[in-house]
């Protein structure tokens, strides 16, 4: 089990990676969006974001 964790954080760090090494302009652009956002709709896109992944989880393990 904790391989698998271990996998899944590896993965997840090459993909949030991917925008930065193959756009930085269009990361920093990005970036200062959801600075510029509220405190509510950051927490938004995370619950969204959380709630994404866990029903991939949920249909891909069953």
């Amino acid at each position: 089990m904790s391989d698998m964790l271990l996998g899944a954080m590896a993965l997840m760090l090459v993909l949030e990676g991917l925008l930065p090494f193959l756009s930085p302009t269009l990361w920093r652009q990005v970036f200062a969006r959801v600075l510029a956002m509220s405190d509510g709709q950051i927490r938004f896109v995370g619950l969204s974001s959380m709630l994404a992944g866990l029903l991939m989880l949920f249909l891909f393990l069953n």
